[in-house]
């Protein structure tokens, strides 16, 4: 699941106040549980596998063994399922519009519009690099380092070849107002570590990235691609070599450094700045959060030496980059053959149906979301959802003041925290307009400029605007979940309530341990070693004693060295310090999960159903929902960027830890999921 940061990202969600209920809300089926499925998955299991020696294998190994990778796809797994059934649902809404006629700007109109541009390949070839030829001049005819840190405001709207970005968010100390931030960025390559690693496979691909670019030089018919080449991936290396690293990144502290104009241009000094922030709008503001000023400073520096001819060389490549999928053919080829096949290990493209939907939800994601609801939502699943989560919200109030390593005071703020918790389920309550965007059948790459255009106004148009509590991060149609540490919020869109996570014919226990467990890891990422930072108004505000810091810290550690130790694929092992908030999330979640579980179903008999307990039955709910499968090069990929593990060890790492577990499996020492009593890790 994703934690959302309205700073970092610049979205704008809701927090309202919903009190703790005293008792728990009990369960309003009418059906008995001997008349409900298990919601387990008996062909999935591979019982030749002991429980107590690889439950992830157990649960999913006969799943793990009979199922392929689409060759369209990097990983295959419950969300994946789930992302490919909604994505024919998107299509089937999006072609029904397609056939039929619309009045020019209505959301019929655009939807179709946009859909039809991208489909229509015959006249994209035709067109070649045409409609990037206007970009490609205006950087050519750039004259100095003054107009370089125009065009580099200006691009803001469009993000490619900018080595800084900006964006509109809510301010992390005071969540009631919005305020701009700025981040490091500008490389090619999904993370820094790429260009700083020097073993053979990396050195193999930064190989296989220059000759990207020279492709897609060649391509654009430019002389001397090998040069470019080189001075492009010279310019991100030295980049790269000043960011900060992503567990860096995660340190909302060290993160937020407010300045005004002239502190960053102190900080900076040798960049206009003044130039910068005019061209991309933001002339008047007072301040901005600055996420990593030793990178600031050294790029200020950075651009100052490097010669413009080689910063147009850099800008006109990632202008290519960016656009290249949905340029002509050759284009689309060379993106994929590097990014799909080589970086993520994808043997086919996907179509050009698939591709042109995700376009259109990645542009009018909550206009297709509306159509979504009318046509896919269950209303039942909302009731249900609601009662789950404030069993929940009960569980976990009752396990913070069980808590023996928390003094009382820093249990008052936990609860106070608890208690102002806001919840969205399905889809938003007041939908996002797309007034601004103006959509034509024959214009793809203008139609995809026009949406950059008009979400970047919607963005900078906030300041000084009251916070939108009614907006949504993530579209009704998104197979996932989030919490927002600004707004306080958790978030589950309409399409991930739908089996293995949701299931409204199976009976309590195995939609506890799926979509329960789900729940309970939103609301632990709010006490996660970053949401934590945060009080129940959403703002960065310490309020914990130095003893309950301590204590916590000691814990982390003990979960941040359990994960270090996984070792996936090759010599990379997890990165358990980058993976610590989902972690601890996954452990905590689950945990109040079965709690509210026991709370929720105590009245009800302990029915045996397929011959597996209620606890068993609960376990096996969570380990369903992470069976999942890997290419290699994208298993690599996510070790060295995600912070989420891998979906074995969400199973194998949580479970360990859990002497509830222990007893429903009958758990001993010498079994491979057994671990001793004082190397488990209890946070929450």
């Amino acid at each position: 699941m994703n934690k959302v940061s309205a700073l970092a990202l610049g979205v704008a969600l809701s927090l309202g106040l919903a009190a703790c209920s005293s008792q728990p809300v009990a369960s309003n089926i009418a059906q008995q549980q001997s008349q409900l499925s298990s919601g387990i998955s008996p062909a999935n299991m591979d019982t030749s596998v002991a429980p107590q020696q690889d439950f992830f294998r157990y649960v999913n190994g006969n799943w793990l063994a009979n199922t392929d990778i689409p060759a369209d796809k990097a990983r295959w797994g419950s969300f994946d399922e789930l992302r490919e059934s909604a994505d024919k649902q998107v299509l089937a809404i999006i072609e029904e519009l397609a056939a039929t006629g619309h009045a020019a700007g209505s959301d019929g109109q655009k939807m179709a519009d946009l859909y039809r541009s991208y489909l229509d390949e015959e006249r994209i070839n035709v067109l070649g690099l045409n409609p990037l030829r206007g970009e490609i001049a205006r950087i050519n005819n750039l004259s100095s380092s003054a107009e370089l840190s125009q065009y580099w405001g200006e691009n803001q709207r469009f993000r490619f070849g900018t080595p800084l970005a900006v964006f509109v968010g809510q301010d992390q100390r005071q969540s009631d107002q919005y305020i701009t931030g700025a981040s490091q960025a500008g490389l090619g390559l999904p993370d820094r570590d790429y260009y700083l690693k020097d073993d053979e496979r990396s050195k193999t691909l930064l190989s296989q990235y220059s000759s990207f670019i020279e492709t897609l030089w060649q391509l654009a018919g430019w002389d001397n691609a090998s040069q470019a080449a080189a001075n492009i991936l010279a310019i991100e290396t030295t980049l790269a070599a000043a960011q900060w690293s992503r567990i860096q990144n995660r340190d909302r502290n060290a993160t937020y450094n407010k300045l005004s104009q002239a502190e960053l241009a102190e900080l900076a000094p040798g960049f206009d700045w003044a130039r910068f922030l005019t061209a991309a709008e933001l002339k008047d503001i007072e301040h901005i959060v600055v996420r990593q000023p030793s990178y600031f400073t050294a790029f200020a520096k950075i651009q100052a030496e490097i010669p413009l001819a080689q910063w147009q060389q850099y800008l006109k490549f990632h202008l290519l980059r960016a656009n290249a999928g949905n340029l002509s053919e050759p284009f689309a080829t060379a993106s994929f053959d590097f990014y799909g096949r080589i970086l993520s290990g994808q043997q086919e493209q996907r179509t050009r149906e698939k591709r042109a939907v995700s376009t259109v939800e990645s542009n009018l994601g909550f206009m297709v979301g509306k159509e979504y609801v009318e046509r896919h939502f269950q209303p039942e699943a909302k009731a249900r959802m609601d009662e789950m989560i404030e069993n929940l919200r009960l569980a976990f109030k009752e396990a913070i003041d069980d808590l023996e390593w928390m003094s009382p005071a820093t249990k008052v703020e936990a609860q106070a925290k608890l208690a102002k918790f806001n919840t969205k389920i399905g889809y938003p309550d007041v939908w996002r307009d797309y007034d601004c965007l103006t959509i034509a059948a024959d214009d793809l790459i203008g139609n995809l400029r026009r949406s950059a255009e008009c979400e970047y106004q919607r963005m900078v148009g906030r300041l000084g605007q009251p916070v939108n509590r009614d907006e949504w991060g993530m579209t009704p149609q998104t197979v996932n979940a989030y919490y927002s540490s600004t707004m306080n919020e958790i978030v589950f869109p309409a399409a991930i309530l739908q089996p293995p996570f949701f299931n409204v014919a199976a009976d309590d226990a195995v939609n506890y341990g799926a979509i329960g467990g789900v729940i309970g890891h939103e609301f632990t990422h709010g006490f996660d070693d970053q949401g934590r930072r945060s009080d129940g108004d959403g703002n960065l505000r310490d309020w914990w004693t130095e003893e309950d810091e301590r204590q916590f810290r000691e814990r982390a550690q003990r979960m941040i060295d359990q994960y270090s130790n996984f070792n996936p694929i090759d010599d990379l092992r997890l990165q358990g310090a980058l993976g610590l908030g989902e972690n601890i999330a996954d452990l905590g979640g689950l945990t109040v999960a079965y709690k509210a579980y026991q709370t929720a179903t105590k009245e009800q008999p302990a029915l045996l159903i397929d011959g597996f307990t209620p606890e068993q039955r609960f376990f096996m709910g969570w380990a369903q929902v992470w069976r999942i499968k890997f290419r290699d090069e994208a298993l690599r990929q996510q070790v060295i960027t995600g912070p989420h593990s891998p979906g074995m060890y969400r199973v194998l790492g949580v479970l360990s830890n859990m002497p509830e577990f222990y007893e429903a499996f009958e758990v001993k020492p010498g079994d491979a999921m057994y671990r001793e009593e004082d190397v488990r890790v209890k946070i929450w």
